[in-house]
């Protein structure tokens, strides 16, 4: 029995003495001479309070190796961290939603399927419950570790939020604002605006920025995954920009 303590507290004696408080505890509430049983004691004591302190360093030190683990293509290491969440009582939609923001954060348009993949696990989760969901979960690990990595789109945001905050509410160009009523179109609202589907290549030489702001560049994708086919795709319109500002 002793063996069998000192296994569910990880050699820790405070955590043994507490679980076998909370054995006797629950057998014998009013006190008096007890004979204790692994049954007893696994019954009396959850794992999850013996392996994992979900407010404690060790819920934010795994979490954060879970995260690393996929951030450098490890599904193996994915796992073993997943399980070990999992195993010790953590919220599987905690886990889930910490996917869902690496889908975006380390893998974003390299693989646009990560997203996806990771939000439809948490559905799975929320739909069939646990222990069921466990699988969502690896799936969705498995998936984002092997992934191609791209982390352009959280560069590109902080980015944008820096101007925000540098420059604040920058006035929006007339030529881009909506003109519901009669006064606003007097005003200039939505004047010069031009229509990209009514050019054949459904693009046209438009500034969109704020004046102080024009032309910047905030997303630069990589050179892995769909991010490849990005990066033609944004030099595509800017050939098509240009030639149209020649015009």
């Amino acid at each position: 029995m002793l063996a069998y303590l000192a296994h569910l507290s990880y050699g820790d004696a405070r955590t043994a003495l507490n679980a076998l408080e909370m054995a006797v505890s629950s057998i014998a509430p009013g006190g008096g001479a007890v004979e204790l049983g692994r049954g007893a004691i696994e019954e009396a004591v959850q794992k999850r309070n013996l392996l994992y302190d979900k407010a404690g360093d060790e819920h934010f030190n795994i979490i954060s190796a879970l995260h690393k683990s996929l951030r450098g293509g490890d599904p193996d290491a994915g796992l073993y961290w997943l399980a070990r969440m999992l195993e010790a009582g953590e919220d599987p939609l905690y886990v889930a939603r910490r996917l869902v923001r690496f889908a975006s954060e380390d893998v974003g348009n390299a693989d646009p399927q990560a997203l996806q993949t990771a939000t439809a696990a948490t559905e799975a989760v929320r739909f069939i419950g646990m222990p069921e969901g466990k699988l969502a979960l690896a799936q969705a690990v498995t998936y984002l570790a092997t992934a191609p990595k791209s982390n352009a789109l959280d560069r590109a945001y902080n980015a944008a939020a820096a101007d925000v905050d540098e420059h604040g509410p920058l006035p929006v160009p007339l030529w881009i604002r909506n003109a519901p009523t009669r006064l606003m179109k007097d005003l200039g609202y939505g004047s010069g605006y031009r229509y990209p589907h009514e050019d054949i290549d459904a693009v046209v030489a438009q500034e969109y920025f704020p004046e102080q702001l024009a032309g910047r560049r905030y997303y630069h994708p990589v050179e892995r995954g769909f991010e490849r086919e990005i990066i033609k795709r944004i030099e595509y319109w800017r050939r098509l920009r240009k030639s149209r500002e020649e015009t």
